[in-house]
C-alpha cells in the first residue's frame, strides 16, 4: 500500500525515529501504526510510544479530597482560552464537587448543580461563554487517607494534570510526593497484578524479537536458553519496573523503589488515578494554508 508524509510524520513524532526509517516500518507493516511502532523497537530505533503523546484536547482536569474519598473530573473545552476562563474554571469546580456524591459518571451528569442536573448546566454554560464542552470523564479513589496534586495549574484544585493517591495508614507528608511521582512518571498500574495481560504480552514479543534479531547479528551468539531463560526475563523486569508504580524509582530519591518508600513512611499504597487533560483524544490537524484559505473563505 501506498505510505503518506501524514503516516510517517504521525510515525515519527511518536517514535522519534527517523524519516526513512519510519517510512521503511510502514511499508513492512503494510501502514499498521502500532505494528511500526513495534518494529522500530525491535530494531532499536524507538522507545515505546504511548497514545497519550498525541493529545491535543484542551480544557482542565479538577480534583477534591472530603475525608477518605478523592475524586477527579476531566471537561474538555475547544481552545486553552476558555481553561483560563474564570466562569469555565468556577463550572469545572463545582462539577468536581457535585462528584463526591456521585458513583460514576452517568449519576455525575445526573447530579444537580444550583438546581439543575449537571448535564443541563454544562448545556446552558455552552450557550453562555460560546463554546463547546465535553464532560469526559470521572474517577475516585476511597482509602484511610486521600492525598491530591495538580501540575500546571490553572486554579486552585484545577489544571491539566490532576493526581489522587489512596493510602492505607496516616499520611505524614509522603501522600503529596507520591501524587507529584505519578504526575511526573504516569505509571501504566499500581502492580504488576494490575497491568494490562495484553500490554504485558506486546512486549514480551518486542523483546523477543529484538533479542533474537541482536543475537542472530552478534559474532558471539548466545545459546537459545541463555535468551529464554535470562535475557528476555530480565528485560521484562526491566519493563515492569519502569511502568509500575510500587516498581518504579521514586523521583525524591532515586535509590529506593516507591513502594519502599511507602513502606518506609509507614503506608501502604492502595490506588490511584492520573488524569491528564485530552488523554487518547487526537485532534484533526490542518495545514496552515488550508487553514488561512478556510478563513479567508470566511
Amino acid at each position: 500500500m501506498a505510505i503518506t508524509a501524514a503516516q510517517v510524520k504521525e510515525l515519527r513524532d511518536m517514535t522519534g525515529a527517523g524519516m526513512m526509517d519510519a517510512k521503511k516500518a510502514l511499508t513492512e507493516t503494510d501502514g499498521d501504526m502500532e505494528a511500526a511502532v513495534d518494529w522500530l523497537r525491535t530494531k532499536g530505533l524507538a522507545k515505546a510510544a504511548k497514545k497519550a503523546d498525541r493529545v491535543a484536547a484542551e480544557g482542565l482536569v479538577g480534583v477534591m479530597v472530603k475525608g477518605g474519598r478523592g475524586v477527579a473530573v476531566e471537561v474538555n473545552s475547544e481552545t486553552d482560552f476558555v481553561a483560563k476562563n474564570a466562569d469555565f474554571q468556577a463550572l469545572v469546580r463545582s462539577i468536581t464537587d457535585a462528584a463526591m456524591a456521585a458513583g460514576d459518571l452517568d449519576a455525575l451528569k445526573a447530579a444537580h448543580v444550583g438546581g439543575k442536573t449537571v448535564e443541563d448546566t454544562l448545556t446552558a454554560a455552552i450557550a453562555t461563554i460560546g463554546e463547546n464542552m465535553t464532560l469526559r470523564r470521572m474517577a475516585s479513589v476511597e482509602g484511610e487517607s486521600v492525598a491530591a496534586y495538580v501540575h500546571n495549574a490553572a486554579a486552585d484544585g484545577l489544571g491539566k494534570i490532576g493526581v489522587l493517591v489512596a493510602l492505607k495508614g496516616a499520611d505524614a507528608g509522603i501522600g503529596k510526593q507520591l501524587a507529584m511521582h505519578i504526575a511526573a512518571t504516569a505509571p501504566m498500574s499500581l502492580g504488576e497484578a494490575d497491568l494490562d495481560p495484553a500490554i504485558v504480552e506486546r512486549e514480551r514479543e518486542v523483546q523477543t524479537q529484538k533479542a533474537l534479531e541482536e543475537n542472530a547479528e552478534s559474532s558471539k551468539p548466545k545459546p537459545d536458553a541463555v535468551i529464554h531463560n535470562n535475557i528476555i526475563p530480565g528485560r521484562m523486569k526491566k519493563f515492569l519496573e519502569e511502568v509500575t508504580l510500587l516498581g518504579q524509582k521514586f523521583v525524591m530519591n532515586p535509590d529506593i523503589t516507591v513502594a519502599q518508600a511507602a513502606k518506609d513512611a509507614g503506608v501502604e499504597i492502595t490506588g490511584f488515578v492520573r488524569m491528564a487533560v485530552g488523554e487518547g483524544i487526537e485532534k484533526k490537524e490542518e495545514d496552515f494554508a488550508a487553514e488561512v484559505a478556510k478563513v479567508a473563505q470566511g
